[in-house]
């Protein structure tokens, strides 16, 4: 493959995604960051978990990107009660003609290629462990049969940070699972006065075109680890890395290897997504912020100096 080649095919993607968040922008108004995030969680066939205050438009833009990519789409609404049946399936006794009786497998709303988990945090930590199997190894296991789910899957979970009266937080082993958190924050009030125009006025679902085949996914997923990344770069990933692990009265536990290929796989669909042919530090320093701030434990220090994890990214950033 010739570098002129290289370079086109990379403009072919960054126009795609142009287009693709021009559709999403029929639907969601604003939230720029929040979609190259989830983007860039696709593109590195990963999960990612969205944090943010109820209404602020998370289930209608999971929805719409999986009506935009083509691709199965199940919403799970967790509860207090929801068992792991409710989300893997369970086999059901079938009676053929003759009265011969056989168990079938009743598939759970796992089997998508997109599955929101809404308010994750409201399950119960045995409902939240049936999720960790489907997360990592993108199969499910009922009774003693392994099911395979099918490629592409994702979850997307929410959670919502101010009500923690009847939540079980995700324990430090399930929070990892997830490549990054999203922060989804209030609109400014141009955006919110675009929101009241469109959806008092409008249709309240627009049309939106479907434009992306899982094939072409799929494809895009193995493209995206092509994309080259210096040892100079590398090695300052590491080194932050390394530093949450250091820096105790700042972060009292810090954030594992896992994070480490994390910041470098998201900073290459970053890159891509931007339409360039290489990882710069810009893209290290966006994709930290996502990456890390779920995977770190402030010191009793910080917190009681009012620090956020945020926070904490920046000024390991600062010093890089």
């Amino acid at each position: 493959m010739t570098a002129g080649v290289h370079l086109q095919q990379i403009q072919n993607i960054k126009h795609m995604f142009t287009n693709f968040k021009a559709e999403i922008g029929k639907v969601i108004v604003g939230q720029e960051e929040v979609i190259d995030q989830l983007l860039v969680a696709i593109m590195c066939d990963a999960n990612a978990l969205l944090e943010s205050y109820p209404g602020l438009g998370k289930t209608l833009l999971i929805k719409t990107l999986s009506d935009i990519m083509d691709l199965k789409f199940a919403r799970i609404q967790s509860t207090p009660d929801l068992m792991p049946s409710d989300i893997t399936g369970t086999y059901m006794i079938e009676e053929k003609r003759g009265g011969e009786k056989q168990f079938r497998f009743e598939e759970g709303p796992i089997f998508a290629n997109i599955v929101l988990v809404d308010e994750i945090n409201r399950a119960t930590p045995k409902t939240q462990s049936a999720l960790l199997e489907a997360m990592q190894e993108k199969q499910v296991t009922v009774g003693n049969k392994t099911h395979k789910l099918t490629l592409p899957f994702f979850i997307l979970a929410t959670q919502n940070p101010i009500d923690q009266e009847g939540t079980y937080p995700l324990p430090e082993a399930q929070t990892d699972r997830f490549l990054m958190k999203i922060k989804v924050n209030y609109p400014d009030e141009n955006d919110e006065l675009e929101i009241i125009e469109r959806y008092t006025t409008q249709a309240p679902h627009p049309h939106v075109k479907k434009f992306m085949a899982k094939d072409s996914l799929l494809n895009l997923q193995k493209y995206c680890r092509q994309v080259p990344i210096s040892d100079d770069i590398k090695k300052k990933v590491v080194t932050l890395v390394n530093r949450t692990r250091q820096n105790k009265d700042l972060i009292e536990y810090g954030a594992s290897p896992r994070a480490s290929l994390g910041i470098v796989m998201a900073a290459k669909a970053h890159a891509l997504l931007n339409g360039r042919t290489y990882v710069s530090m810009d893209d290290i320093k966006k994709m930290s912020y996502p990456v890390l701030r779920h995977r770190i434990i402030l010191s009793f220090k910080a917190e009681r100096e009012g620090r956020t994890p945020d926070d904490a990214i920046t000024q390991l950033l600062e010093r890089l």
